[in-house]
């Protein structure tokens, strides 16, 4: 293989691979949007509403999920660091 067809080879992966995480991260800001909206929907709620809803299955849901998206923003930043380094 010559080294033209080897650089040519690594541009494309890291390419997949920028674009990879763009998609990603365009998921995951859209995620912290979505929760900074539930958070404020959450505020303009009186206490006795606020304290009904998070008692409910579906707030938990979306707390364990929101904790799931945290990591998953720190695993993506590893998946993509791991991509980067040189073969």
């Amino acid at each position: 293989m010559s080294d033209e067809q080897t650089k040519s080879e690594s541009d494309a992966e890291l390419d997949q691979s920028e674009l990879a995480h763009s998609i990603i991260e365009s998921l995951l800001e859209h995620t912290t949007v979505v929760s900074d909206l539930i958070a404020l929907m959450a505020q303009a709620l009186d206490p006795d509403t606020t304290k009904a809803l998070t008692l409910t299955p579906q707030w938990q849901a979306y707390l364990e999920s929101r904790r799931r998206m945290e990591q998953t923003r720190s695993d993506v930043e590893r998946f993509v660091a791991r991509l980067q380094q040189p073969d």
